[in-house]
């Protein structure tokens, strides 16, 4: 009878076991009803940045490495291109190797990158050009461009300044302007300049010369020094950005001139773009830059909304504007009007400031 019982009780056992062993090999060991968490990879993206030259530009790289964090779900590779654009190429190339699932493309200059964006958009990797605009034949080689509008820019800050000798009666021919340019060739350079030789044609300004800059501190005092000995008449400095302007008040001061906005009696005045450090907004309060047009820098918000817009298979809008102020502490010009359209002048105080640079 034990033995019976033992028998009845082993062969259950085994059957158990086999029912067992029967799931595990159907199952791989996991419970019938349980259903796997798939895990969700980082979006991958490469980061061709131009280089470090400017305020601006360590602004703009901030932006972009903020946004796309492991906390927001992305994975990002980024590339210093030293202001040269075969390391910009080279990057690209690495990236589509790496197999990135998109391209953020800040370019030095505008042109010649057709071969590049065409191997990138054979490997159907998307690129967003972010700031400076690029210059090809096919605009399909990019998917979409984030920045602003740099010929805008240079309207306003002419128009501010065609206001100002209207009002304080200064003629036309009594203008005399240097231009320190940004890195030759590249979109807000390009832009800039062209607004400042569109109002000298159409005011009859005195454009006395123009030297790039390269959009640096130590390169504006270097040109600014040039102009002072070339010329006993400059009035006015066009200074593409802010660095390039803080170089050019050094130069100006360090001759014993005075920087600020009578330009009737003997002061020198600047203008310039950018406006995102303290520093820039405190020179304009003082009245050593008289007015700053706003070039936006902060990028990364505004191409992530396109990524997520594509990463659910709609087609994002091509050309994306940064919305942009102009500043001056000089209260007697309230408005600026282009092209029908008017634009405010935001009178800088220390308040402002405050709350713009918390």
């Amino acid at each position: 009878m034990f033995k019976r019982s033992l028998a009845i009780m082993l062969t259950i056992i085994f059957g158990l076991m086999m029912i067992g062993c029967g799931s595990s090999d159907k199952d791989g060991g996991a419970p019938s009803d349980t259903v796997k968490e798939e895990v969700k990879e980082n979006i991958v993206v490469g980061f061709s940045q131009l280089g470090a030259e400017s305020d601006w530009r360590s602004a703009h790289t901030e932006s972009i490495i903020n946004t796309f964090t492991e906390e927001n779900g992305y994975e990002l590779i980024f590339e210093d291109g030293q202001q040269k654009q075969a390391n910009q190429i080279m990057a690209i190339r690495t990236f589509i190797q790496q197999e990135v699932d998109y391209i953020i493309l800040a370019p030095v200059t505008e042109k010649g990158w057709d071969t590049v964006l065409q191997e990138a958009k054979d490997a159907d990797i998307p690129v967003i050009i972010v700031d400076r605009m690029v210059d090809v034949a096919d605009e399909s080689l990019f998917t979409c461009w984030v920045g602003a509008d740099f010929e805008l820019e240079g309207q306003k800050v002419t128009e501010w300044l065609r206001q100002y000798t209207l009002k304080n009666n200064i003629a036309a021919k009594d203008v005399h302007i240097v231009n320190i340019q940004g890195t030759l060739g590249g979109s807000s350079q390009i832009g800039r300049t062209k607004r400042l030789r569109d109002a000298v044609e159409a005011y009859g300004w005195d454009l006395l010369e123009e030297k790039p800059g390269d959009f640096t501190r130590t390169k504006g005092k270097e040109v600014m020094e040039e102009f002072l000995k070339q010329y006993d008449n400059i009035n006015v400095v066009y200074c593409e950005n802010d660095n390039e302007a803080y170089g050019a008040i050094e130069a100006i001061e360090a001759t014993g001139k005075k920087v600020g906005l009578d330009i009737g009696n003997g002061e020198i005045m600047v203008v310039s773009f950018d406006g995102v450090k303290r520093d820039a907004m405190s020179y304009a309060l003082k009245g050593k830059i008289a007015c700053i047009a706003e070039c936006n820098p902060l990028h990364g918000p505004r191409v992530q909304a396109i990524i997520e817009t594509l990463e659910t298979g709609e087609q994002p809008v091509k050309f994306h504007y940064m919305d942009e102020e102009i500043f001056s502490a000089y209260e007697s010009i309230d408005v600026l009007k282009i092209d029908e359209k008017e634009y405010s002048v935001v009178h800088l105080t220390q308040e402002i400031i405050e709350q713009r640079y918390q």
